[in-house]
């Protein structure tokens, strides 16, 4: 599988650290919080009140006709995927000079179109059958934003849609890594968008007693790995890749941002809520990863960790990690969700993103909040931005979801195009 090489030609992304890729990376690497409270009135007696709400809102970016076409899952999914094309260096319409049959998509979504669902349910009570909107099923489904991209790109080798929970953006990256080396494809749109910002899923994650309560200290309620952590903070975004052949890439002369190198896929087969406390099915993910990217666990020198900052998650990953990695490890470890909270579908994409770039400018953003770290972990938690060392680099993200999936991807900064944007090796 690894004999056909996958690079990464384009990043797009809307989270709560940034409208772009720039702003969020920026945000990362200072360790600024998108953590905020959740102003509408619904809010007020919901045992948790704050979450990562996007930094620009889809209605400064998107048509307003074209907006109230789409549940605000899928518009995100477009705002991303139309920054990472443009990043790629590929144009629209008339510009657009990929093979159609050779271009797919792959974006997933947990939850999908629940806006559209609960928001329609409202009307139909409250205002009567014929007040439902005909577009209600086309907005809700999720697989709209695979579809959407899809449609706006002309996409015609598929538009997939993986679902597994939290792991899903990252399995829709693995699945658009297979489609390329199967030769079913030379570019994949890839990656994942939520948005599930609602009194429902809010109230509900918060019943399981799954996300923090730290309502007046929001900046500080996202804190993986801290001993003091009570559950994570549930946020919105979306992040893409656009994926190609190596020999895809250099024959038009992309900037090339690194290798994505390997993909690993497990289940737990343990609890539909809980991970498995051994972390072996975990750490088996990140192990595929690695024999897949044909890379040695000496040669992993960062780990962007799911980390929920739950207090069964949390310990579990390192002892993933350890299993993994070797109890000696020495890789940097960080967890992004400390400062963007959780996008569920849509954090994969952006915790690979984040790796992505940590390997090509060579520096590892901090996890925040990490004020006491849990005894006991046994991995290297940056706490501030740390320098990566200069030659090849290798780093793994995590994801893992309920239901016991787990995916772990490897990038490398193998081909990798030089910031200035001249070509790599």
């Amino acid at each position: 599988m690894s004999s056909k090489p996958v690079v990464v030609t384009g990043l797009g992304a809307t989270t709560p650290l940034g409208g772009d890729v720039e702003s969020t990376w920026a945000g990362m690497v200072a360790g600024k919080s998108g953590v905020r409270p959740i102003e509408a009135d619904w809010a007020k007696d919901l045992p948790s009140r704050i979450a990562g709400q996007l930094a620009v809102d889809p209605s400064e970016v998107l048509d307003r006709v074209e907006a109230r076409r789409l549940d605000r899952f899928a518009q995100l999914a477009i705002i991303a995927a139309n920054q990472a094309w443009a990043d790629a260096g590929y144009g629209f319409g008339e510009d657009n000079p990929v093979d159609r049959e050779r271009l797919a998509t792959s974006i997933g979504s947990g939850i999908g179109g629940m806006h559209t669902l609960l928001g329609q349910w409202d009307v139909q009570k409250e205002k009567g059958l014929r007040r439902v909107s005909p577009l209600t099923v086309p907005m809700l489904m999720g697989n709209a934003g695979a579809a959407q991209v899809s449609m706006r790109l002309g996409a015609q080798a598929g538009a997939h849609t993986p679902i597994s929970a939290c792991a899903t953006s990252n399995e829709a990256l693995a699945l658009g890594l297979d489609l390329i080396r199967l030769g079913r494809a030379d570019v994949v749109v890839a990656g994942g968008s939520e948005s599930v910002i609602h009194p429902l899923p809010i109230n509900a994650f918060s019943q399981m007693q799954a996300t923090s309560r730290r309502n007046d200290e929001p900046q500080l309620a996202s804190r993986p790995f801290d001993r003091d952590r009570d559950g994570f903070v549930l946020a919105e975004g979306a992040a893409i890749f656009i994926l190609e052949s190596l020999e895809h890439a250099q024959a038009r002369g992309a900037r090339i941002y690194g290798e994505f190198a390997g993909a690993g896929t497990t289940s737990d087969a343990y609890d539909i809520v809980q991970p498995d406390p051994t972390g072996l099915s975990q750490g088996r993910a990140m192990k595929l990863a690695l024999r897949e990217a044909e890379l040695a666990p000496t040669d992993i020198v960062h780990v962007n960790a799911h980390a929920t900052s739950t207090p069964t998650g949390d310990p579990a990953e390192a002892t993933s990690i350890r299993f993994a990695l070797g109890e000696d490890t020495s890789a940097i470890v960080t967890a992004t969700k400390s400062m963007t909270g959780h996008l569920l579908g849509g954090a994969g994409a952006l915790e690979s993103l984040a790796t992505l770039l940590a390997l090509r400018n060579r520096i590892v953003p901090p996890t925040i909040n990490l004020e006491n770290p849990e005894p006991g972990l046994g991995i290297d938690i940056a706490t501030t931005a740390r320098e990566l060392p200069s030659g090849d680099l290798a780093g793994i993200n995590n994801s893992f979801g309920f239901g016991g999936h787990n995916v772990a991807l490897a990038f490398t900064n193998r081909y990798a195009s030089s910031t200035d944007g001249t070509a790599g090796d």
